[in-house]
């Protein structure tokens, strides 16, 4: 890879890129004062499912695939395999707050990235998805129209999920920012290993089991006091 393709996922999985991830803690609000995670051993073990067997391995699947059809032209049209994905994608959200929160961050991505790195599959895939573009599609597309190879973009695509979160939980007091290091650094091989098995798997993979997870999404949607949108 390219040192400006290098730099171009560099700015796409930086806080500073303008998609709105600060705002969203993927459910850990709620199992916070729930009392799930008392401390980093617990934070790093509840992010590592996550990676392993929750929403995070179907997004990395997910946005995979998305490169696919954009590396092989099926991006045109309502019918075409990207329109199909996305409203697969959206079709996964397990709660309607992570649905709000992958169409946030994709309509976000897609309105950012074409503003500063304008590129025809991104042009191609607003003609297929005019509506709510999940995050790991526009990532996928995105990455795929810019040359990114897949086997590059999948790894910074996994640890900024595992990024925004421990820093959801750093906001959140669960970690100090020590900690919250310790915690990526521990995170950093299940990221790898996350992205090297998303880059062999197809949609026929997805699944996920990390169900206390999506009930800590569900009970957020009524939590009285909240810092987070999810």
């Amino acid at each position: 890879m390219t040192a400006a393709r290098h730099l171009l996922l560099m700015s796409w999985f930086s806080p500073a890129y303008p998609v709105g991830a600060f705002a969203y803690s993927h459910g850990l609000e709620w199992a916070h004062e729930a009392g799930d995670l008392p401390d980093a051993a617990a934070l790093r073990g509840w992010l590592g499912d996550l990676v392993a067997l929750g929403a995070a391995r179907n997004d990395a699947i997910l946005m995979a695939e998305a490169w696919r059809l954009t590396e092989a032209g099926d991006t045109e049209g309502a019918t075409s395999g990207i329109a199909g994905l996305a409203e697969l994608a959206l079709a996964m959200a397990a709660s309607l707050e992570r649905r709000l929160e992958t169409v946030t961050q994709g309509n976000a991505f897609v309105l950012a990235t074409r503003a500063a790195h304008p590129c025809a599959a991104l042009d191609a895939l607003k003609r297929a998805v005019p509506q709510d573009v999940p995050y790991p599609v526009a990532v996928g597309v995105a990455a795929a129209g810019h040359g990114v190879p897949l086997a590059d973009a999948l790894p910074a695509f996994a640890f900024g999920f595992v990024a925004n979160l421990v820093s959801a939980a750093v906001r959140l007091g669960v970690v100090g920012q020590t900690d919250g290091q310790r915690v990526l650094a521990a995170l950093m091989p299940d990221a790898a290993a996350l992205a090297l098995e998303a880059e062999r798997s197809g949609l026929d993979d997805l699944g996920a089991c990390a169900f206390r997870s999506d009930l800590a999404s569900l009970r957020h949607e009524t939590q009285y006091s909240r810092l987070f949108r999810s």
